[in-house]
């Protein structure tokens, strides 16, 4: 099942249900007005959502429309809690390897996490503004996260996955001048990760059949800026990390709340030269161990990025993430 949430009512949306294919949706204000509340309520709201599904698949659905990702928001326009993982070690270890760091010495044995912004999420073709120069850094992270229903403090890795109601395609903006001073006084991140966004759906587990083991999606996720490769990556493979163990990490003193979104961090592959990278940073990290500088730039005004994830027959799983950077002018 595919679920979304239009741009109206609101800044929650309203929710949607999605046709398969991406083409036809139908509102399902009927059984939950948004996203969050079908997650609250989800014993209930499941069958009567996958119902709703059935419906629009054999045209039953009355007041079906053409759907349109740009009329769309995020699916959770507003989460009450963004917890963020660093999973990928490629990413991690080549970043802190071109700045003469290393990697936490328990890296392997504990995932890092940061608490992120959740207020707002962007929606697919909502543009990133900001108010300050381009010095800041402007860099993108690719991501796939999980939003939870309710989960209980202490979960087991085991159980954990019980606990998954959707999947998302997720960009972590950051800004990669702001993120060192902020790490360096010890209390980062704030001001270093500005908002998030979404593609244009979210996904049941039961919906991507094999691509989804319980712990990790596999596929291709391809990202471009200005219409030229940045990555080409395969979230299934290379993970120090996966979601159960993640969900399980944040759980371990505190209960999580439906609604709650669990990121894996920017994905890398350990083949770089064949998948390429999932944030600028990373890519530079790469030049600058390669050939003493980097050279590919960091997001302008202007800019425009591009982030999907395809199966292995090459079909969109979650639509696209399709933004440009804009500077910020108060209304």
């Amino acid at each position: 099942m595919k679920l979304a949430s239009l741009n109206e009512g609101g800044r929650d949306g309203r929710l949607l249900v999605v046709s398969a294919d991406m083409r036809k949706a139908v509102r399902a204000t009927g059984i939950a007005p948004t996203l969050q509340a079908a997650l609250d309520d989800w014993a209930d709201a499941e069958p009567a959502l996958h119902a709703l599904e059935r419906a629009l698949a054999e045209g039953r659905a009355e007041g079906a429309f053409d759907f349109d990702p740009a009329a769309a928001l995020a699916p959770l326009p507003r989460a009450y809690q963004f917890l963020d993982g660093s999973a990928y070690y490629h990413h991690m270890s080549v970043v802190r390897a071109a700045r003469g760091a290393r990697p936490p010495e328990d890296f392997f044995e504990v995932p890092l996490m940061y608490q992120g912004l959740s207020d707002p999420i962007l929606g697919p073709g909502q543009p990133l503004r900001l108010t300050e120069d381009e010095a800041l850094g402007i860099d993108i992270e690719a991501e796939i996260a999980v939003i939870t229903g309710d989960v209980p403090m202490g979960v087991t890795v085991e159980d954990a996955p019980g606990h998954v109601r959707l999947i998302v395609l997720l960009n972590d903006y950051s800004l990669r001048g702001v993120i060192p001073p902020e790490i360096g006084r010890g209390f980062g991140f704030l001001q270093g990760k500005c908002v998030n966004s979404m593609g244009p759906v979210a996904v049941t587990p039961d919906e991507l059949g094999d691509a989804w083991n319980g712990r990790l999606l596999s596929g291709i996720y391809r990202i471009h800026i200005n219409g030229r490769r940045l990555g080409e990556l395969q979230p299934g493979i290379d993970a120090s990390f996966d979601y159960a163990q993640l969900i399980a990490h944040a759980a371990r003193t505190r209960e999580l709340r439906a609604g709650t979104v669990i990121g894996a961090g920017a994905l890398a592959n350990a083949d770089h030269a064949r998948h390429g990278s999932g944030c600028i940073a990373e890519e530079r990290a790469h030049e600058q161990l390669r050939n003493g500088a980097p050279t590919t730039p960091y997001l302008r005004f202007g800019d425009h990025v591009r982030l999907e994830m395809f199966d292995a027959r090459d079909v969109s799983l979650f639509g696209a993430i399709d933004q440009r950077v804009e500077r910020y002018v108060a209304a």
